[in-house]
């Protein structure tokens, strides 16, 4: 039975059946093939470029190198802002399996603080790129830097960064004038070129840093480096060097700037000088300063919060922003707009009873002397003895128009031009100026106020000071400035025209304030081998009633007077002018007067010459 089985068995059928299956086999591994070929071709050539680009992301990268910052230097070379290397502890956080882990890990053995990752999270959101090492812990000391150096092994992803950091070696003395450099913060980050500022974390803040910000910073440079598995940098392919910041060269002198910050002690207060032959800023300090290395790295909130509210302001600027009324230092601009208006002559005298009463009105305007100053008072008289009542009188028959004229000309109510920012206008008050910020009109009483610096004016130390120089230079405007330019000493922006007799006579009184016998500031001229002409001012804080006496021992400190004085010297070449204010020192001659002696004697010493004249270290 089992052999006729066989025998019914077809070998036709048997071949066919294997030569499908084979056929079968054979498309199968043909698809297969062919779908592995197609594959191998859609890789290796046309995702040949994408593969490439992310393997050289694997182990090329781009890295921007910020540039150095341009360096500052007064005038005789000597270095006020530099940059000094700082170590930095930084994460490439690619590399990181668990940031949060790290982080703890870090804190146990260098000290990282919640300033630390609250600074490090916003920098890693600012990053333009992965694979950038993000700073966590600035300036690490060499006992933090061993210690990372022995735990690198089990650190994956840290990286010891060098960077350079600036550095104020002067410190509070000029921490108005340059400023400081702070973290860019999220503000910033929208307004500046990204690709500038690539690698850089700080900007200029304030002063010098702030102004010349484009000029300091310099231009950005990359390098290409390789790494391995790891991430470890093993070669550098490829560097486009920074181009450092500008260097910048003040008219400032360090040694007078120190005499004038100096000279202040603990009183609050300003100290400008200026160069009058080119409007050079020599000293300009204010008191109190800070400390603007703590603002570099960011200041601690207990710190900054102390600066914030201290009741003495040190952040505040008081040689710009402090607006203050300028009290009888105005009294030679406005004595010289007399004579050139045509309202008075030299020969012009008045009685002084002590007060000066409008016609009509029956308030009295009190002189600063009890019982005034007696009879025959011209204007030398007044500037010399500062004869309140004199320009009362003077002013009201010279009116506001011409007060407001010469003020705006020498340089009241407007920003000096200073090449720094945050500079404030100050006052100079007119008709339309009062009608346009008060919406009243400008009554008589307004005048004679204004005619002895008090009442709407307004001014900054610095204006005083550019007041002084244009003084002293007999109506040259130059505009004053820290930064020197190329070019040597250009002319002046223009003139305030007045004769040189009408000079003459304001020049000779105001010298007489400080050399002669009933002078307001003659307390500084023992033992003087040089003329200052100089004019002092006392300002009201707070008003007194008519009937009342000012007391000092009945008002509150910071309610008392402030101190005034501008001057120049030397009077028959005049090369320096000074201004110097003191809140609530009271008396312009005992108090702010001393402080310019100070200062121009420093200056006398230093520069027997003028100091235009004189070829500075740093050229």
């Amino acid at each position: 039975m089992k052999q006729d089985d066989r025998a019914l068995k077809n070998p036709l059928m048997d071949y066919r059946l294997y030569v499908g299956r084979l056929l079968f086999t054979m498309v199968v591994v043909l698809l297969l093939s062919g779908g592995l070929l197609w594959r191998y071709y859609h890789l290796q050539v046309e995702r040949h470029d994408a593969f490439v680009t992310l393997s050289d992301r694997n182990r090329v990268l781009v890295e921007p190198v910020p540039p150095p910052r341009g360096l500052i230097f007064d005038r005789n070379g000597v270095l006020l802002a530099d940059n000094r290397p700082s170590f930095n502890l930084s994460i490439v956080v690619e590399r990181v399996e668990n940031l949060a882990v790290l982080l703890d890990e870090l804190e146990k053995l260098v000290g990282i603080t919640g300033a630390d990752r609250d600074r490090f999270q916003k920098l890693l959101e600012r990053r333009q790129r992965p694979y950038e090492p993000v700073p966590l812990r600035l300036n690490l000391n060499e006992r933090e830097q061993g210690i990372l150096a022995v735990n690198e092994y089990r650190l994956e992803g840290v990286e010891v960064t060098v960077q350079l950091l600036r550095h104020y070696p002067l410190g509070a003395e000029l921490s108005h004038v340059l400023g400081y450099v702070g973290r860019i913060n999220d503000r910033e980050i929208q307004q500046l070129d990204p690709v500038r500022y690539s690698g850089t974390l700080v900007v200029g803040k304030t002063g010098l840093e702030n102004f010349y910000e484009d000029e300091l910073l310099g231009e950005v440079g990359y390098q290409t480096v390789e790494t391995n598995a790891r991430g470890r940098v093993m070669r550098q392919l490829e560097r486009v060097e920074p181009k450092p910041g500008k260097d910048l060269y003040l008219h400032l002198d360090s040694r007078l700037q120190r005499v004038a910050y100096e000279s202040m002690g603990e009183q609050r207060g300003a100290v400008v000088a200026i160069d009058v032959a080119t409007g050079g800023v020599l000293a300009m300090a204010s008191t109190p300063g800070f400390d603007p290395n703590e603002f570099v790295t960011g200041i601690s909130f207990e710190n900054y919060n102390a600066l914030l509210s201290s009741i003495d302001r040190p952040l505040f600027d008081r040689v710009l922003q402090g607006q203050y009324p300028p009290g009888s230092i105005v009294k030679p601009i406005y004595g010289l707009a007399a004579l050139e208006s045509g309202t008075i002559t030299p020969a012009y005298r008045i009685y002084d009873p002590g007060f000066y009463q409008l016609k009509n009105y029956e308030r009295k305007y009190r002189d600063w002397k009890k019982g005034g100053h007696g009879n025959n008072i011209d204007l030398s008289d007044a500037i010399i003895q500062s004869c309140d009542t004199f320009f009362y009188d003077v002013g009201v028959k010279m009116t506001i128009d011409v007060m407001s004229l010469y003020g705006n000309r020498f340089g009241f109510g407007h920003k000096t031009g200073l090449d720094m920012p945050s500079e404030r206008s100050g006052i100079m008050p007119s008709r339309a100026w009062k009608r346009d910020t008060k919406g009243l009109a400008w009554y008589p009483g307004d005048t004679v106020n204004t005619s002895i610096g008090q009442g709407f004016t307004l001014v900054t130390p610095m204006q005083m000071a550019v007041a002084a120089a244009r003084l002293a230079s007999r109506g040259e405007i130059r505009p004053p400035q820290l930064v020197r330019k190329d070019g040597g000493n250009p002319l002046p922006a223009g003139m305030i025209r007045a004769s040189d007799s009408n000079w003459d006579y304001v020049h000779e009184a105001m010298q007489e304030v400080v050399h002669g016998q009933r002078g307001t500031a003659k307390v500084i001229n023992k033992d003087l081998d040089y003329h200052i002409a100089g004019k002092t001012g006392t300002a009201q804080v707070v008003g007194i009633k008519q009937d009342e006496e000012y007391d000092r021992e009945l008002v509150a400190e910071r309610n008392r007077d402030h101190a005034l004085f501008i001057a120049f010297a030397p009077v028959e070449q005049p090369q320096i002018a000074v201004s110097v204010l003191v809140e609530n020192g009271e008396h312009g001659s005992s108090t702010a007067a001393p402080l310019a002696r100070q200062i121009m004697d420093a200056y006398m010493t230093m520069y027997p010459e003028s100091p235009s004249e004189v070829v500075d270290e740093s050229e």
